[in-house]
């Protein structure tokens, strides 16, 4: 367990301890690379005929382990397993299903550097990001528990019915759907597994869960959290491959009563149609990213600015559906902010993630970096009409030659530019001026996209912006980042428009009520 309170926002000044016990939890892991991890379905370890290597992003020599390339045989498999393991499951009491997640909460934190260290190989997290993560998928699942003992379990009594000679209670129960399919990305592949997973399971849900085909060790590793905290066999199972094939294979199984998947907005919505073409309606919880926008009026700190966008845009490698990846800047301060924020970037050092002097890593793929080298490439053939203020090439010297490692990236383009809509996923900002804070929120709304925004400016401002912004996550005048860095219960993360598709954020009072259906229960007695 952490020594102090990790979040996001916290991260920045940490004690010497945590980077010894990170370091030592990184040689630990580098003397199990290579092995092969099994699928849980039903409680059993399950081996498909074909392996799949998974290779770090920070060096792709390194083979992280090898895993099952499940098909539709394991799929089917997995959602049985569910299906038998839920009436039992959703008859727990919800109390003891609350004390057996609390002690996957306990030993997540027990474990905490070992996860860190794993999601730093696997991801190309700085460690920071990388121990933020394992703390974070703790306090998910422990605020999805604290909800459920805060709601008592979601039986509500409601008012009686005036009926004479007789007593009429009624109540609103909450009960479980069934079992429900988790999808979660390569970003955030344990706290986006965990968080829903958590949840689902608190509400009485059986889960079968899909792992990012890039990043399938933080799963397993979060199935034997659960499996070694007493969750039952098939009330958690664990399935990888590729998504083209075991992944199709359960978004199209009749079996499961709800999903919730985050990713991209191409393929949420494409699960989000396929699965309502069911029998009938089946909830639906996805997050589909986003294109965050930061507003910086004449009247807000350029520093403070600078550095929430400098945290927010190239974090993770700009590999965040939260992240900031277009600033409006009022015209009087443009100039003043863009040397701010370069300065601030010119201090950024890229490389090995898992090393302390490292605070940005790789992209995932080579994928990730052909989207990055075309938008620069975009911004070049603009000639004079756009600019790269600042990075805009692969970094392929040294070390970093047997990585995917990209340049913070400042660029300009024309307001009309179709980077200012399409989401990269890469570590690339463009920076414009505006003439009003009003004409910077109306560009932030003008997208299909409402997850995150940011704001610095003065009170009454701040305010406008609030009220006018079309994004689920705000943030004012936040030099620990702009657009990004929520915790469960501080800030609440969902979005709105194409971002989102329920309204409700994670980490939030409404979240895990969504993996519950209300059930009116009424009892009449004649009076004695």
């Amino acid at each position: 367990m952490p020594d102090f309170k990790l979040t996001y926002s916290t991260m920045f000044d940490p004690p010497a301890a945590l980077h010894d016990r990170f370091d030592a939890a990184v040689g630990v892991l580098r003397g199990q690379l290579g092995a092969e991890h099994a699928m849980l379905i039903g409680g059993r370890d399950e081996r498909a005929p074909r392996q799949f290597p998974v290779r770090s992003p920070i060096d792709t020599r390194v083979v992280l382990g090898r895993f099952q390339a499940g098909e539709d045989v394991h799929a089917r498999a997995a959602v049985a397993a569910a299906q038998a393991a839920f009436p039992a499951w959703a008859a727990t009491p919800w109390q003891e299903r609350v004390r057996l997640l609390r002690r996957a909460v306990a030993l997540i934190e027990e474990r905490v550097y070992l996860l860190g260290a794993a999601l730093a190989l696997e991801v190309g997290k700085n460690r920071m990001e990388a121990l933020g993560e394992a703390q974070e998928t703790a306090d998910l699942i422990a605020y999805s528990c604290d909800r459920m003992e805060a709601e008592d379990g979601y039986v509500k009594p409601m008012a009686r019915d005036p009926l004479p000679g007789f007593v009429s209670e009624n109540a609103s129960v909450l009960r479980p759907y069934g079992p429900w399919l988790v999808i979660a990305p390569f970003n955030f592949p344990f706290a986006l597994a965990g968080g829903p997973a958590g949840a689902a399971l608190a509400a009485g849900n059986t889960v079968v869960f899909k792992a990012a085909s890039t990043t399938p060790w933080s799963g397993r590793l979060l199935a034997d959290a659960l499996a070694d905290a007493g969750v039952p066999p098939g009330a958690f199972n664990f399935v990888t491959g590729p998504g083209g094939a075991i992944g199709e294979a359960l978004i199209r199984a009749p079996g499961f009563a709800g999903v919730t998947f985050t990713g991209s907005y191409g393929v949420g919505m494409h699960l989000y149609r396929t699965f309502a073409a069911g029998r009938w309606p089946r909830p639906c919880i996805a997050e589909m990213g986003g294109k965050n926008a930061a507003i910086v009026s004449r009247h807000g700190d350029l520093a403070d600015a600078a550095t929430g966008v400098a945290r927010s845009a190239f974090g993770l490698s700009g590999q965040k559906c939260s992240a900031c990846s277009r600033v409006y800047v009022e015209r009087t301060v443009f100039a003043d902010f863009v040397s701010a924020l370069h300065a601030a970037t010119q201090k950024i050092s890229v490389g090995d993630p898992t090393r302390r002097e490292h605070w940005m890593g790789p992209v995932i793929d080579t994928a990730a970096v052909a989207r990055f080298e075309d938008a620069a490439a975009q911004v070049r053939a603009l000639g004079a009409a756009g600019s790269v203020v600042h990075g805009g090439q692969r970094l392929d010297h040294g070390d970093l030659a047997h990585g995917h490692y990209c340049a913070p990236t400042i660029a300009r383009a024309p307001l009309d530019h179709p980077l200012w809509q399409d989401e990269l996923f890469a570590p690339f900002v463009l920076v414009a001026p505006v003439e009003s804070v009003d004409e910077g929120i109306a560009r932030a709304n003008a997208s299909d996209y409402g997850l995150t925004a940011g704001f610095y400016g003065s009170p009454e401002e701040t305010e406008r912006f609030f009220d006018g912004i079309e994004a689920g996550v705000c943030y004012a005048n936040r030099p620990q980042g702009a657009t990004t860095g929520a915790w469960p219960g501080y800030q609440p993360f969902g979005g709105w428009k194409g971002s989102g598709s329920t309204g409700k954020a994670g980490g939030s009072l409404y979240y895990v009520a969504q993996y519950m259906r209300e059930q009116s229960r009424t009892r009449v007695r004649r009076e004695q």
